[in-house]
């Protein structure tokens, strides 16, 4: 082999090195992956597969929903045009209310089982995906 063969073949193995890497990176990584999803997309979703994977769950907290019996809270998460119902188990944080925005995640069979509920330090806060889908559902709710 001439020494630019040499090169070359020394690059190209250790791109293929690198990509190998990544490939094994992500495969491993995929079942820790926590997906965003609106009440929309998650009806949708459970409609055409399998919904026992850990879902993030954003939107609003519907007016008039939530009902505390104890430490498990149930309330209803709205994007406007859908309606999940949410079952959480715990101390929810104090930011949670009617009309706000929620994190939630957890899994999916019909109710939505939170194991986690999610809030910021903003009192106005609303994931960036959930008040864009807020904001176009609501246009398309002015306009009908």
């Amino acid at each position: 082999m001439t020494r630019k063969q040499q090169r070359i073949a020394t690059i190209a193995f250790i791109v293929t090195g690198i990509a190998f890497a990544v490939a094994l990176s992500l495969y491993a990584l995929r079942d820790n992956v926590t997906y965003f999803k609106t009440p929309t997309d998650l009806i949708t979703m459970s409609r055409n597969q399998n919904t026992t994977k850990f879902i993030r769950l954003g939107g609003q907290v519907e007016f008039g929903s939530i009902e505390k019996t104890g430490l498990v809270t149930r309330f209803v998460v709205t994007d406007l045009v859908n309606d999940v119902p949410v079952e959480y188990s715990g101390i929810v944080p104090d930011l949670f209310k009617e009309g706000k925005g929620v994190v939630a995640i957890g899994n999916y069979d019909g109710t939505f089982h939170a194991s986690q509920i999610l809030a910021k330090h903003d009192e106005n806060y609303t994931p960036p995906d959930v008040a864009k889908v807020l904001k176009q559902n609501a246009a398309k709710a002015s306009i009908t």
